[in-house]
């Protein structure tokens, strides 16, 4: 999906800001009762943030909202920021402007992990996300299937703990069945990077007994394809749920260092 578009959906949505405030503005000077106005005008804005916020192709804009509308509470030390940066006095910080198109994990870079609360099965996801030098994070499809990020800026020969790998699992005190990148995609740290991904949920019968393990059907990381094909039997190491079912909510790790997250995108597939 372009950042054209992604950015003509944003100034969509600001316009509309702007011409749902005039409206309330112009109802309140012009009707007598006023608690009358605001209620009217109110129930109009709650009835339009509240519409699925789908593009044309059925996508999902998770920060459409310049809050954390679509987010579960709590969510801790994030913020909603706009330009964000390398800090220039300290190279492992991430420091963000005022504004509303980016999330940043507070000013320490560790807080809660962060989870939607739209839940999901099969989807395409488009995310874009910065980290500084060293630090970590992580993209969970259902919230138990994760994507690593990582500053791996630079390493030749990646594993399943550096960015874009598919991160181990882990039972009995040992990791098992993490999955290393293809190629190592990363930028330096400091520059956003992008993930694509298409990716399928278990599946289960009648009965509830899984027939059929998740799937990452392609991950690609900054225009080059790292995955694709790859199953997994079952929840990562640090999901947020243990247990696997037919559909979960996207989480984003917050716990494991400085990150920035921007043009959220997900559009379940059918």
């Amino acid at each position: 999906m372009s950042n054209l578009f992604l950015q003509f959906g944003l100034s969509n949505i600001r316009i509309w800001s702007c011409i749902i405030g005039r409206i309330r503005f112009i109802v309140l000077d012009k009707m007598k009762t006023t608690r009358t106005a605001t209620v009217i005008v109110s129930v109009f804005l709650w009835l339009w943030i509240s519409e699925t916020p789908a593009a044309d192709d059925g996508s999902i804009d998770l920060l459409r909202c310049g809050d954390f509308c679509m987010w579960r509470e709590p969510v801790g030390d994030w913020k909603i920021v706009g330009e964000v940066m390398k800090d220039a006095r300290d190279g492992k910080k991430l420091t963000g402007k005022a504004g509303k198109d980016a999330m940043l994990n507070g000013d320490k870079g560790r807080t809660h992990n962060i989870i939607t609360k739209d839940e999901f099965g099969d989807v395409e996801l488009h995310i874009e996300f910065m980290v500084p030098e060293k630090s970590n994070s992580g993209v969970y499809l259902m919230a138990r299937y994760e994507i690593q990020v990582f500053d791996s800026w630079g390493i030749e020969h990646p594993k399943y703990s550096d960015c874009g790998g598919i991160y181990q699992r882990w039972a009995d005190g040992k990791g098992f069945e993490g999955r290393a990148p293809a190629a190592n995609a990363s930028r330096k740290p400091g520059e956003w990077q992008t993930f694509d991904a298409i990716f399928k949920a278990p599946r289960f019968d009648k009965g509830g007994k899984k027939i059929a393990n998740a799937i990452f059907v392609k991950v690609v990381h900054n225009d080059k394809v790292i995955h694709e094909n790859q199953e997994v039997t079952g929840p990562t190491r640090a999901s947020t749920y243990n247990d696997e079912k037919a559909v979960g909510p996207l989480m984003l790790q917050g716990d494991h260092g400085p990150v920035a997250y921007r043009n959220i995108r997900i559009r379940p597939l059918k």
